[in-house]
């Protein structure tokens, strides 16, 4: 089998680890969101507002790479449960903004058990794993680039 062949074998893509891995994380992470009553993207969104609250919608998307198609549902729902709250900017009032309710925050320390679960799954791995992000990350953004993103 030649090289070119080679490349077009399965195993060989890059692409299809990344989404088997993607799938590996889900069927992971599903029990451990479940008891928090979250969805995976919903849990991205209190990952970024716990970093910092009273984002805008826009910069909640761009930061998650989610559209507002995808990103203005998911915060209704959330809002819907009292989890967050919307307000219009008072300085522009096209903006959007995401607030934590006392609920929201307090949801964090339930939260704290996640991470805590994928280090000990990932024991001893920290730096192949830290450098695994790291690549990742590069990989994401050699790739946005390319695609004129």
């Amino acid at each position: 089998m030649t090289a070119q062949e080679d490349s077009l074998k399965l195993d060989s893509m890059l692409c299809f680890a990344v989404y088997a891995a993607g799938h590996a994380f889900t069927r992971f992470y599903k029990p451990r969101l479940d008891a928090l009553g979250l969805t995976y993207p919903q849990y991205l969104v209190f990952l970024v507002l716990w970093e910092a609250d009273g984002l805008t919608v826009k910069s909640l998307g761009e930061r998650l790479f989610l559209d507002s198609g995808t990103i203005t549902p998911l915060i209704k729902r959330l809002e819907g449960r009292g989890l967050v709250r919307r307000e219009r900017d008072s300085e522009d009032e096209r903006q959007v903004l995401v607030f934590l309710t006392p609920q929201g925050r307090a949801l964090r320390e339930k939260a704290l058990a996640v991470p805590l679960a994928v280090r000990t799954a990932l024991a001893g791995e920290r730096e192949a794993v830290d450098t695994l992000r790291l690549g990742l990350q590069k990989l994401r953004a050699s790739l946005d680039e390319q695609s004129g993103r």
